[in-house]
Order: C-alpha cells, then sequence, then structure tokens
C-alpha cells in the first residue's frame, strides 16, 4: 500500500505528463486537492477570478504550446460558468482536460447543494466526458482524458473527479500517457486518383482550417497551392496556417450567412478542404454552394468533418502534412508543361490582384490616418514600426481584424491566434496564456468593448502572477458586428437599402454610462492609457511595451458602420 491519496496521485499523473500550470477556481470540494498543490514545486496554481476568464487562459496557453493545458473547476456552478468558453474551446479545438470536483459519490442519493449530473452538462461542449466512481480508475480516467485531448483532431475532454475518490487511498501506478501517432498518409493509388483530379482544373480553390496548423503542415500547404495555383482561404482557421503575405493566400471565409462562402466558391471546379469542415457560418446554406461538376477533396483527421454537410468526391482520414506533402509531389512530377504554365499563370494573376487589393485599401486608410475617431489602421501603422518580429498577436478585434493585419500581417506559424466565432471574451485571456507559454516574447491581446467585458477578470490574474502581457481594447461604445450583421440579414429578407430600418436597436450601444476600461484594469492591479487621438498613439505604445508587466490600452475607435446605397 502507497498510503498515498488520490489528491496526490492525481498531481503526480500531472507532472509525469509534464504539466507546468493548473489553472483554476477552487471550491469547498477540491480543498484537499489545493492543499496537495502546495507540496507539488513544479506545478504552479493559476487562480482565476471566474471560471469563463480562467478557462480563457488555458485555452490561450493550450493553443501556444498545442499541448494540453488543464484547469479545475468546482462542482456544477464552477462548470456552468465554464460552459461557453469550453465550447469556444471545442470549436476552435483546443487540447483542455478540464476537471470539476463534487461533494462524492456516497452522496449522490442525497441531491446534496449544487449536486449535478456534471458529465451530462459537459458533454455537449467536450471531446469526452466522464466521472471517477472508484478510486482504482482515477489515474486510468485521466490519462485517457489526456489521450483524447492530445490526438487529433485536439479538443477539451472532462472528468467528475468526486471528493471521497480523491480521499481514498490510490495505488494506481504513476505512468506518462502516450497519445497515440497520427501521421498517417493515403496509400500512393488514392494519392494518383486524387493528383489526376488536381491536374485537370482551371479554378482551382483550397479551403484551409487549423487542422493544418496542428499538424505543422503551413510548407506542404504553401506548396501545394504553388505548384497547383490555387486560391487559399481559410475557414475555422484561427491560426496561422498559410502566411497572410503568401500571395496566394486571399483571406477568410465569413461566419454569419452562407452565401458570403457560396460567391467564393461557385466558381472553382475542384476543391482541397484541409482541416476544417465546411461551413462553419451562424446561417450555412442548406442547399450544396459548389458546382454541381466540382470535385472535391476533403483531408482531415477527424471522419465526422469529412461530408458532414455536404457531398464530397474523395475523403481522405489521413494527417494534413503528409498528405499535402504526397499530393505536391506528386502534382510536381505528372502535370505536363502546359499544365506547369497555367499553374504559374494563375499564381502570377492571384498574387497580382491580391497585392492591388492590400495597396488600394491602406492607401484608404492613408486618408483617415488623422481622423478622429480614430480608425483602427492609425494605430496598427504606428504598432507595427514597433513591435520586435517574434512578438504574438491574439486577436478578438473582430470587425477591425482587416485592418489590424493588414499593417500587421501574420507571417509565422505560433505568432498569430484569432477567435473563429463562438462565444465572446477570449482575447484578453488568450493573450495571459501565451505569455505564459512564452514569457520571453511580447503578447498583445486585442478585444472589443463588449467581447472585453465577458472576462475582464482575467485581468487579476495577470497582475497577481506579474503575466506582463499587453491588452487592447478596441471601444467603439457598441457592438458594432451585430450591427454589420443586422445590414446582412435585412438583405436576406430581400429589402433594398432605402427600406432599411433608419436605425439600429438602442441594445447595440454601450456607451451611455460610458466604460472606463483604464479604471476598471486599474481596479484589478494593471495600469492603462487611453488614446482618443492620433498624437496619443506612439507615446501610448512606447510606453505600454517598455512597461514591465501587464498594461491596457483603451483605444477609442470610429465606431460608424457605412449603409449600402441602392
Amino acid at each position: 500500500m502507497s498510503g498515498k491519496t488520490g489528491h496526490r496521485k492525481l498531481l503526480e499523473q500531472l507532472e509525469a505528463d509534464g504539466v507546468r500550470y493548473l489553472f483554476g477556481n477552487p471550491g469547498s470540494s477540491e480543498e484537499g486537492l489545493i492543499d496537495e498543490i502546495s507540496r507539488f514545486p513544479a506545478i504552479d496554481y493559476i487562480l482565476g477570478l471566474q471560471e469563463a476568464a480562467i478557462v480563457s487562459v488555458a485555452d490561450g496557453y493550450a493553443q501556444a504550446t498545442q499541448k494540453p493545458a488543464v484547469v479545475q473547476l468546482h462542482c456544477s456552478v464552477g462548470l456552468g460558468n465554464a460552459i461557453g468558453s469550453l465550447y469556444h474551446a471545442k470549436r476552435r479545438r483546443s487540447p483542455l482536460v478540464v476537471i470539476a470536483g463534487e461533494s462524492g459519490v456516497a452522496h449522490d442519493a442525497m441531491d446534496a447543494q449544487m449536486a449535478a449530473d456534471l458529465v451530462a452538462m459537459a458533454r455537449p461542449v467536450t471531446k469526452y466526458a466522464a466521472r471517477a466512481i472508484d478510486s482504482r480508475s482515477l489515474l486510468r480516467l485521466l490519462r485517457r482524458c489526456f489521450k483524447m485531448a492530445a490526438t487529433p483532431p485536439f479538443g477539451p475532454v472532462f472528468l467528475s473527479v468526486p471528493q471521497d475518490v480523491l480521499d481514498a487511498i490510490n495505488d494506481e501506478p504513476v505512468l506518462p500517457t502516450v497519445a497515440p501517432s497520427s501521421r498517417v498518409v493515403p496509400e500512393p493509388s488514392i494519392v494518383a486518383a486524387v493528383t489526376a483530379m488536381l491536374r485537370g482544373a482551371q479554378h482551382p480553390l483550397i479551403l484551409m482550417g487549423d487542422g493544418v496548423a496542428h499538424s505543422q503542415a503551413q510548407p506542404e500547404l504553401a506548396r501545394l497551392a504553388e505548384v497547383w495555383g490555387a486560391r487559399v482561404y481559410g475557414v475555422m482557421a484561427s491560426e496561422l496556417n498559410i502566411s497572410w503575405t503568401h500571395p496566394l493566400y486571399c483571406g477568410l471565409l465569413g461566419h454569419m450567412f452562407g452565401h458570403s462562402s457560396q460567391r467564393v466558391v461557385a466558381e472553382a471546379d475542384v476543391v482541397v478542404i484541409c482541416g476544417t469542415y465546411v461551413f462553419p457560418e451562424v446561417f450555412p446554406l442548406l442547399t450544396n454552394p459548389f458546382r454541381a461538376d466540382a470535385k472535391i477533396i476533403h483531408i482531415d483527421l477527424d471522419p465526422y468533418e469529412i461530408a458532414k454537410n455536404h457531398p464530397v468526391t474523395v475523403g481522405l482520414l489521413s494527417d494534413p502534412k503528409l498528405t499535402l506533402k504526397a499530393l505536391a509531389d506528386m502534382l510536381t512530377d505528372a502535370a505536363t508543361p502546359a499544365q506547369r504554365v497555367a499553374a504559374a499563370e494563375r499564381v502570377r494573376a492571384i498574387g497580382e490582384l491580391n497585392q492591388r487589393t492590400v495597396l488600394d485599401a491602406k492607401a484608404r486608410d492613408e486618408a483617415v490616418r488623422e481622423a478622429v475617431p480614430l480608425h483602427m489602421s492609425a494605430f496598427a501603422a504606428e504598432l507595427a514600426q514597433r513591435l520586435p518580429e517574434d512578438a504574438i498577436l491574439f486577436d478578438e478585434s473582430l470587425t477591425y481584424f482587416p485592418e489590424l493585419t493588414r499593417w500587421l500581417p501574420p507571417k509565422t506559424p505560433g505568432s498569430f491566434f484569432q477567435t473563429p466565432g463562438g462565444t465572446l471574451g477570449v482575447g484578453l485571456p488568450g493573450a495571459i496564456g501565451a505569455k505564459l507559454a512564452h514569457p520571453q516574447r511580447t503578447v498583445l491581446g486585442f478585444s472589443g468593448d463588449g467581447g472585453s467585458m465577458y472576462t475582464f477578470q482575467a485581468l487579476w490574474t495577470a497582475a497577481h502572477y506579474r503575466i506582463g502581457a499587453k491588452f487592447i481594447v478596441c471601444n467603439n461604445g457598441g457592438y458594432r458586428l451585430l450591427k454589420q450583421n443586422l445590414l446582412d440579414y435585412w438583405r436576406t429578407l430581400g429589402l433594398k437599402p432605402d427600406q432599411f430600418p433608419p436605425s439600429f436597436p438602442p441594445s447595440f450601444d454601450i456607451a451611455e454610462p460610458g466604460l472606463d476600461f483604464v479604471g476598471l484594469a486599474q481596479a484589478l492591479g494593471v495600469p492603462g492609457q487611453r488614446v482618443a487621438k492620433p498624437a496619443d498613439i506612439a507615446p501610448a505604445i512606447q510606453l505600454m511595451l517598455a512597461h514591465d508587466g501587464p498594461f491596457l490600452i483603451d483605444l477609442r475607435l470610429d465606431g460608424g458602420v457605412p449603409r449600402p446605397v441602392n
């Protein structure tokens, strides 16, 4: 008999799996675990004041390391507060291992205070959910959770750990978790059949998502696009899957209405979908947006996502990195001279069009450089001149990201993370997690004024542990994204612009009273500066980057939403 309780053995298992941080918000049913962690100097407990915020901190850490981050929550109420952030983690495939305490299996019949079916609560927002009911399987289940979280497709998992199971003596062996390798590639005959489809394309298209980054397949994706002469669009792409300065990268598909994606894919005769599902809009089309004769090749490590919504010609349950390489290699060898010339011409034409589009947009930005209220482009252009090359951006600027990334285009894997939609409030805590993962690098988190209020408590965590992330709140006094979406909605109703209602709903504005983000940050221990005019920008950025610790900029931006004309 070891004489060790489940509390200690659980922490020994985390230690064996290389866990550096335990993110959490404790309660009475986790007191034994929190007491025990003081005897594990290799694991630091990162306290959050609210569950949605601390889950988002852990999510940022998991994204930045591509390894499971561990979160501890308190029973039903703590898990309930975290549900929105877990939904986000599931959608963007973040590897999280979430544990939650409860009073004990012995109390199941009592309907005790805070009793609930935690597994049923967690199952819709996790990849796997379980409950430990016997001390002899506590570590077995914990290793299973680690394996599930770390096996592509990544995702959050949940384990309920009742206090009486943790209190019991535990003799289970502590063994490092082994996740299975997913480096698989289709057999050569299938690669050859797909290559034959690619060779015949006149209007090729690649739709990619975060499965590319998780496979570290960015070079292979870029090479296939170049050899094939294909436009590349991001779909459910919240990490850097290809440099945004690559001549063939054409941007992100829309997230709200399916007609936006339909316009992009309508002419494509051969489409490669890789590392994502299609299409992740809130209101996707119920009809197939692709050409009736289009050949669709879908590459993913998640069989559920392949052909989930629309038919495909070939589905490849395989590793993106190896599969994209195999296709690029075979296409390079098999293409005729005429096909190579045609692909090179497409690369030239697409690159020139994308370059003109960026230059035209920057010219428009220059025209409003001195405008008040400020435009994001004025701030982003100055920031681009002062940030170190290895800076990390965690972007939830939403309606401002086109201007931000025009002047700060993401180029390097691991340097850019962006919300793909879902819950709000991930930008500021995500930056804290990324800074924990990379303490020597400059990390900036962008969020909207409305979104930041979902998880603003995270700033206390940054101040408490002196995590020197920098925060920029895009403050326009309203829900600008909802206003833009409402314009699209009116269009879907068949209204012409002159038939649109004259104003937006008053509930889309949060300017009365205005939110004092500098004051809120200071109350949580983070200094800040308000930026409202062009002359404020450079001094504030200099002060932010020079400050040794977390710092916030309240960036007062133009919140106007141009209305279309007939």
